[in-house]
This record gives C-alpha cells, sequence and structure tokens, in this order.
C-alpha cells in the first residue's frame, strides 16, 4: 500500500486543463465513472481522463466516487496510466488552467485530444444522428458534431453565423478531421467582435491572390488586373468560408469557357483546403444562362435550389458570378431580386455595360471600363481570374481562352497572343473545333451544365483519346445540321439597301428554318451572315434574322451600337414591349408580336443612320 505524509498535495485539475497539464509523478484527485475486466476508468476534470489498472486498485468503489490517483506514466497515444492511493493527510491545489486556443488548421496535429478554439458556425446540417458544424477560422474550415440524441439538434442556441466558443475531442472519421462536441457557446458581443475582426483580417490576407504576370501581354488585361485581383480575392474568400458560390454564364462557347476555368479553380482550392470529399459539389455550382443576360427564370430557379439548400443544409446564401452576362439594363430584375435576399454578385463580361448595374454588384470587371471592347472575351477574362484563384490550374486551362477567342470570333491582338501561347497542344484547327462541339452539345444540354462531358470535350479529363473522337463526331454533326439549315434557308433571304449604303439581308427564321433543332435561330442568322458577308467580301453587311417577337442582328463594316437602339426603340415605340441588347454590332432584341412590323421597320430605319467604318 502506497502511503504519504502531511506535505502532500493532492491536485484537482480544472476543466479546461489538457492532457498536457497533468505530471508523471503527481497525485490528482479524480471521480470514478466507469469499469472494465482490466480496471477502473477516472476522470481528472471533464474531459482528461486515465486508467487505474486492477492491479493498482486498493479498495471497492462505485461510479462516481471520488478517488486519489497518482500518475504513473502518459503514453504517446495519449493513455494516462493511474494508480489509487490512499492518503489520510493531504491539502488540495487547484491547478487552474488558461484555455489555449487551437487554430483549426492545426486540428490534425491534435486528434484524440480535447481542444478549445473561437470560430465562427458557416452551416448547420441537422442529420438523422448529429448535429453537424461547419466551423472556420481565420485559418481555415472543419467540422464539428454536436449529439444529444439521433435526429436531435443540439446547441439549439447557436445559429448560423455565431461567432462562438468551442471545446471538444478531435476525432478522425472516415479519413475527416473533426470535432466531436462538449461545449458550444455563443460569444458576448464585445468578444464576438474581437473574434470577428480577428478572423476577417486573416482571410482578407489568405484571400489576397499571388502576384502573377498575365498569360500574355495585353495593355487592357493590365489595366483590368486591379478588379480582376479583387475578384479573385472574394471568391477565395468565399472558398475560406464555406460559402457556396454559383456560376451563371451565357450558353455559348465563350460563356461555357470562361465558367469552367473558374469551376476548375475553384474545385482546386476547395480540394487544397481539405474540404470533405464531395464539397466541390454542394459549394460549387456551374449553371447556363440561354440568353446573354440574367434572366428572370435564371434568378428564380437559383433562389429556390439557394433557399432550400439554406434550410435544409443550413448552407450560407451564395455568392453568385456572373460571366459573359451581367453587364446590362436587362440584368436589373434579377439583381434586384438577389438583393433582396442579400446574395451579394460578381461580373466579369465583355458586353457593352450599362452604369447602373454597377449598383448592384461588389466587383464588375469590363473591358469597356478601361477603354476596351468585346474583343477581350468572357473566357479570357475567366482564365486570367481562375488563375489568380488557383495558380495551379494554369496548365489545364489555359488553352481556354484560345478557345473562346475563336468561338466569339474576337478580333482583338490578344486573340492570337493566347493561341500562339498553346498552340503546339491545341492548335487554332482544334480550338475551333471544341467551341463548336461546345455550342452544338450545349444546345442539348439546355439548362444542364453537363460537368463532366463538357470537361471532356475541353480535354480536363484524363482521356485525351476519348476527347478528341468525341469532339470530331460533335463537329461532324453540327457541320451537318448547319448546312441542312442553311440550305434551307438561304432561297428565302431579302436583300435591301440601308440609307447609309450598307447591304441588308432580311430572314425570317420562324417559318424558313427548322425549329426546335440545332442550329436556334441566334446560330442560323450567324451562319447566314458569313456566307453573305463572303459573297459581299470588303462591304458593310447587316444580317437580321426575325420571329413573331424577336430579331437578331449581325453586322460587319458598320458602327452599329445595338443597346443604343434598345433604349432609342423602347422610347419611342411604348407599346412594342421592346427589350434586348448585346454587343455593339452584335446582338438581339424582343419585342410583343403585334408591333413586328412597326419595330422591324424604325429598326432598319435606325441602322441607315449609323456610319460605314
Amino acid at each position: 500500500m502506497s502511503s504519504a505524509d502531511n506535505a502532500t498535495i493532492i491536485y484537482r485539475l480544472g476543466n479546461e486543463c489538457e492532457i498536457s497539464d497533468i505530471s508523471t509523478g503527481k497525485i490528482y484527485s479524480g471521480v470514478i465513472e466507469g469499469f472494465a475486466n482490466f480496471g477502473s476508468f477516472v476522470y481528472l476534470n471533464d474531459s482528461v481522463k486515465g486508467l487505474v489498472h486492477k492491479s493498482n486498485i486498493l479498495t471497492t468503489h462505485k461510479a462516481g466516487e471520488t478517488i486519489m490517483v497518482r500518475v504513473n506514466a502518459i503514453r504517446n497515444n495519449g493513455n494516462i496510466d493511474l494508480e489509487e492511493i490512499i492518503i489520510t493527510s493531504y491539502t488540495i491545489e487547484q491547478v487552474s488552467c488558461k484555455k489555449r486556443q487551437t487554430r483549426l488548421c492545426d486540428l490534425k496535429t491534435r486528434v484524440g485530444r480535447t481542444v478549445h478554439l473561437t470560430c465562427q458556425v458557416a452551416q448547420i446540417k441537422q442529420t438523422s444522428g448529429p448535429t453537424i458544424f461547419t466551423l472556420v477560422d481565420e485559418s481555415g474550415t472543419e467540422n464539428a458534431a454536436g449529439f444529444i440524441e439521433a435526429g436531435k439538434r443540439a446547441f439549439p442556441e447557436v445559429v448560423q453565423g455565431d461567432m462562438v466558443s468551442v471545446s471538444g475531442e478531435v476525432m478522425q472519421r472516415g479519413g475527416q478531421i473533426q470535432i466531436e462536441l462538449n461545449d458550444m457557446r455563443p460569444l458576448s458581443c464585445e468578444e464576438a467582435a474581437l473574434v470577428e475582426q480577428r478572423i476577417e483580417n486573416a482571410l482578407h490576407e489568405r484571400a489576397e491572390p499571388e502576384d502573377i504576370p498575365l498569360l500574355i501581354q495585353s495593355d487592357v488585361l493590365q489595366l483590368l488586373r486591379p478588379e480582376m485581383r479583387k475578384i479573385a480575392a472574394q471568391i477565395r474568400k468565399a472558398v475560406f468560408t464555406a460559402q457556396p458560390i454559383l456560376v451563371r454564364h451565357h450558353a455559348d462557347a465563350d460563356g461555357i469557357c470562361s465558367a469552367v476555368a473558374i469551376e476548375q479553380a475553384v474545385v482546386s482550392l476547395i480540394n487544397e483546403s481539405g474540404k470533405d470529399y464531395d464539397a466541390d459539389y454542394f459549394l460549387f455550382k456551374r449553371a447556363p444562362s440561354k440568353a446573354p443576360f440574367y434572366e428572370i427564370e435564371d434568378i428564380t430557379r437559383d433562389l429556390d435550389y439557394a433557399t432550400r439548400d439554406s434550410i435544409r443544409f443550413g448552407q450560407k446564401m451564395p455568392l453568385i458570378v456572373l460571366t459573359d452576362n451581367g453587364s446590362t439594363e436587362e440584368d436589373l430584375p434579377s439583381m434586384k431580386m438577389a438583393e433582396v435576399y442579400g446574395i451579394p454578385m460578381i461580373v466579369f463580361d465583355h458586353h457593352h455595360p450599362d452604369e447602373i448595374v454597377d449598383t448592384y454588384l461588389i466587383s464588375h470587371a469590363n473591358p469597356y471600363h478601361v477603354g476596351g471592347d468585346f474583343g477581350i472575351t468572357a473566357g479570357m477574362l475567366g482564365v486570367e481570374i481562375a488563375r489568380l484563384i488557383s495558380p495551379a490550374v494554369e496548365e489545364r486551362i489555359k488553352h481556354l481562352a484560345a478557345v473562346a477567342a475563336v468561338g466569339d470570333r474576337s478580333a482583338a491582338p490578344e486573340r492570337q497572343r493566347y493561341l500562339d501561347l498553346v498552340a503546339g497542344n491545341f492548335p487554332e484547327p482544334l480550338c475551333k473545333e471544341i467551341a463548336s462541339a461546345l455550342d452544338y452539345e450545349q444546345f442539348y444540354l439546355r439548362f444542364n451544365d453537363g460537368r463532366e462531358i463538357i470537361k471532356d470535350i475541353l480535354f480536363l479529363n484524363e482521356n485525351e483519346k476519348r476527347s478528341r473522337e468525341l469532339v470530331q463526331l460533335l463537329v461532324k454533326e453540327s457541320e451537318n445540321a448547319i448546312e441542312e439549315q442553311i440550305r434551307t434557308c438561304m432561297p428565302h433571304v431579302e436583300r435591301r439597301e440601308l440609307d447609309n449604303g450598307a447591304h441588308l439581308f432580311l430572314l425570317d427564321v420562324e417559318i424558313h428554318a427548322h425549329k426546335f433543332t440545332f442550329p436556334p435561330p441566334g446560330k442560323t442568322s450567324g451562319e447566314v451572315h458569313d456566307r453573305l458577308c463572303r459573297m459581299h467580301a470588303g462591304q458593310p453587311v447587316v444580317t437580321l434574322g426575325f420571329g413573331p417577337d424577336f430579331a437578331v442582328l449581325r453586322s460587319r463594316g458598320i458602327l452599329l451600337n445595338i443597346p443604343e437602339m434598345v433604349r432609342n426603340l423602347r422610347e419611342e415605340m411604348p407599346g412594342a414591349g421592346i427589350n434586348g441588347g448585346g454587343h455593339l454590332v452584335v446582338g438581339s432584341i424582343k419585342f410583343v408580336e403585334g408591333m413586328r412590323e412597326s419595330a422591324l421597320a424604325r429598326l432598319i430605319e435606325m441602322m441607315g443612320t449609323y456610319p460605314i467604318e
């Protein structure tokens, strides 16, 4: 039997103390909490426990009974070996330990230990078992599990966005780090403000992109770098704070390339940050838009998903990124709806911008803001921004800028520079084929993102042979469909001459083109326009494809301003329901069917007032 004299000190461990606060050889007061064949489990405080082997138990005990124990050993795996001590004369000394704050990024080194931290709750998800809290601090994001009983909400006083004090044991579940919560409480206003500022300052620094040069020389892109860096920082911060990201893009080759570049960068950053294996699916969504602007139909669908995910999974409302759309007055109704729900919105686009949209945006990169034009495509912007988000993706995505350039028929000098950059693996003919395959496949994907199919077309999956075969097949089908449409349409093209001397060609695509198949009316009008331009080489040409309530404009050699024409038509013809837009010389206009003849007549008259190049 062990004994001690009158000078014996018994230590009582405070609840905030950890295993590192106990010392081998010292005697502690503990409480018996359980029994096994090989001994008794003793808690030295609420979280630090050890084992008294049956050979070291001196008397019979009951659960909940206080016992004096000496620490014989602390093993590398965190197990504590204890032996019972019987003492008749002693003094108690309280061990009070200041909570050591752990950062989320350090949890992997604390498996099996109790940790304390202050952080923000980014998401709360109730499962059929525990409540899962997604926690964010200045260093990273991890999950914590609180359990009362199956399916019942743990710590109901904590809500999404709260700054909280957390304690719990670090465990590894299915290869993922998780805190099993002992306690979680919202911080006081004063404490919360300090923690929020600490996290915000650190996140601002962490989200700042690397200072890397552009892929090519470009005065316009160089002037846009500050805004592109700002956008990259905002997207990086969203990833670090577990905020879902939704990218909306025009459903053509340029829009797809711009959005997929961002997709690749965000997924790369999510994986680098150690998120759950499927985090890239519930933290990132990419969605095509039929029109080159953010339609009410689009925002309604996005809000439906966002609000349901917020209620069902406890997610934050998303950061919306618009690319190859989002710059014009046509986007305003959707932007106003997003504002009602407090959804932040970013735009990078190359359509001629209307200043008013910036009221609803936290960032807006557009070549027109720095003296450029639509020749700097959304795909070029997307690739450069994606590199800032995650430089690791550069080699995978740099060809997307070249595909976007040829797909959107850019005439800017940057087009050739991006093509030269990837000419070894992606010569210009292949880039054109990829762009054609994208347009064709997206027509049939409609509102779906077709994530893996699009990656195959863009050579972003591992199977290069499959990508080449798929692109060749889609290009052949696309060409056959276009040729069939053109053979049908060309005999019905009507020729006129505008007042400024430009050739005007009109085609009623509603009655002289196949419906509900590829190519759609806009693409059909463009293909007809290309053939007419070749037939009238060196001369100004305008092609107007129209239906019951719309008109699609394509032009060459005439300095049109389609957004301006739309505004003037809307003012002059209040009963025509005029709206639309696009680039200065390429775009579309909508009107009510009963005003078609008047709207088209006035539109043609307006086009005749613009100068010839």
